[in-house]
């Protein structure tokens, strides 16, 4: 048997497929564990076979401001103008923002929840995203109708958008009706959409159903002036509605358990899914980041645990 085996060594498969298989390990370990195996490894993880997807979301919930940057600049350079997917939290900053929109000539999945961005500088990149098909600004209190506007005017191809907001993070609103007419007049492509806990009226959702003739999911949770009955849903071939009802748990530590809603809802009749580098050559040699401190610190910080405040201040899963 062993004869008629052919043996393939690790270190000699050619670079997309490593990259296609280092991309299901998490980000610690394809930037602190694969670059030390071998140099054949950490050539893959520098080239662009690794970043065509980076999901950082998780990461960035919990490290400095200036981490933030540092390792999306190292990652989308590295992507080599192939990214097509971007995950990531908390961007804080225009100058991030400019940065990922610079790069975006491939990008088609963009989340970007928990941003700090506002609408004048969305207005000015929009158009650097014209490839997107998702897109995620959740939680973003800075965006509003003119950011929505911009992204619908310039995304022509968008058919998902996810657009969710905390209950506290809306309170000091009192309508924002601005931005679901936004997404009526813009996004007319739409297949997808989440709106939960947006502060929107009927009216508002009737005008989006009215321009987005494609779409196929309304996720409207948590929208309490929103009510729509069976007559009204059924005139929308191969649409789903979900909400505007929801228990409301957020005192609670998970959301495995919040995704129960009323059997008694006339307008709830449609399923849903709630759902030390010594071994390095001299093109090597630099590492990850330029001082070793930094790389250091930022190793412990990969393994550092959530607080218990970031888990209980998302979203059940998308439907």
């Amino acid at each position: 048997m062993e004869d008629e085996c052919e043996l393939r060594s690790w270190d000699e498969l050619i670079p997309d497929a490593l990259g296609l298989i280092f991309r299901n390990l998490s980000l610690e370990e394809i930037l602190t564990v694969i670059p030390r195996v071998c140099k054949a490894w950490g050539r893959a993880v520098t080239g662009p076979y690794c970043w065509q997807e980076i999901d950082i979301e998780e990461w960035s919930r919990r490290c400095r401001r200036q981490d933030l940057h540092r390792m999306l600049q190292l990652l989308i350079t590295r992507s080599s103008g192939s990214l097509r997917k971007l995950c990531v939290s908390g961007v804080h900053d225009e100058s991030t923002f400019s940065f990922i929109a610079d790069h975006a000539k491939s990008l088609q999945t963009l989340r970007l929840p928990r941003s700090e961005i506002g609408d004048s500088i969305v207005e000015q990149v929009a158009e650097r995203f014209c490839t997107i098909t998702f897109l995620d600004v959740s939680y973003c209190g800075k965006m509003g109708a003119r950011a929505l506007e911009a992204f619908g005017k310039n995304c022509k191809a968008l058919t998902g958008l996810r657009r969710i907001m905390h209950p506290l993070e809306v309170i000091d609103k009192l309508s924002q009706n601005d931005e679901a007419l936004a997404i009526a007049a813009t996004m007319p492509r739409l297949k997808h959409l989440e709106m939960a806990y947006l502060l929107i009226s009927t009216e508002a959702v009737l005008q989006i159903l009215e321009n987005c003739r494609e779409l196929q999911l309304l996720d409207v949770r948590g929208c309490w002036n929103v009510k729509l009955d069976d007559k009204i849903v059924k005139n929308f071939a191969g649409l789903k509605v979900v909400g505007p009802l929801v228990v409301d748990c957020y005192e609670t530590s998970g959301w495995d358990d919040c995704s129960e809603y009323s059997g008694t809802s006339g307008y709830l009749a449609w399923d849903f899914v709630a759902g030390d580098l010594e071994d390095y050559d001299d093109e090597m040699s630099d590492g990850i980041w330029e001082d070793e401190q930094a790389m250091e610190e930022l190793e412990l910080r990969f393994y550092d645990g959530f607080g218990e405040q970031n888990e209980i201040f998302d979203w059940p899963p998308s439907p």
